[in-house]
C-alpha cells in the first residue's frame, strides 16, 4: 500500500512539474511569435475579472477590437484605465501589456513546483522510514537455478 501511494505521490509531482514547464516554454514561444509582428498601441480596460482582463483598442485600419481572451499579463489593471498594449499585426486578437512577457510565467510556475515537492518529499521521506518503498519480491529475485 506504500508503495501505490508512493508511485501516487511522484506520479502527481512529475505530472504537475511537466505541465509548469509546458506553461512556461508555451509563454515564451507566444511571446516570441507576438513580438516578431508587435503593433503597440493603447487601450481601454474593459472589465477586469478572475480569469481574464477584457481591453478594447482600435487598428490602424480603424477597427475596435476586444479579444475575447483577454490581454496577457493583465497584474494591476483596474476597469477604465487607459493601458499601452503590444498586439500581433497577424493575429489582432493576441494581445499583452507592453512592456511584460513570459518571464512573469517564472514565478508562480516554479512557486508552485517548489512548493508541491516541499509536501511530496518530506511525505516520502515518512513513508520511507518504516522499511523501503520499492523492495523487490525475494523470490523474484533469485535467478531460475536457484529456485
Amino acid at each position: 500500500m506504500r508503495r501505490i501511494a508512493a508511485i501516487v505521490l511522484v506520479s502527481i509531482g512529475a505530472t504537475v512539474t511537466l505541465l509548469a514547464v509546458v506553461l512556461v516554454i508555451g509563454a515564451y514561444r507566444e511571446d516570441a511569435g507576438l513580438n516578431s509582428r508587435a503593433v503597440r498601441t493603447t487601450a481601454e480596460v474593459l472589465s477586469v475579472s478572475f480569469d481574464r482582463t477584457l481591453v478594447r483598442y482600435q487598428t490602424p485600419d480603424g477597427a475596435d477590437h476586444i479579444p475575447p481572451d483577454g490581454v496577457g499579463y493583465p497584474a494591476g489593471l483596474q476597469q477604465g484605465q487607459l493601458v499601452e498594449i503590444e498586439y500581433d499585426a497577424a493575429k489582432p486578437d493576441l494581445v499583452k501589456v507592453a512592456g511584460r512577457g513570459a518571464y512573469l510565467t517564472l514565478m508562480p510556475a516554479g512557486t508552485l513546483v517548489l512548493f508541491m515537492w516541499l509536501v511530496i518529499l518530506p511525505i516520502l521521506w515518512w513513508m520511507k522510514r518504516y522499511g523501503p518503498l520499492f523492495r523487490r519480491n525475494p523470490l523474484q529475485s533469485l535467478s531460475p537455478a536457484t529456485k
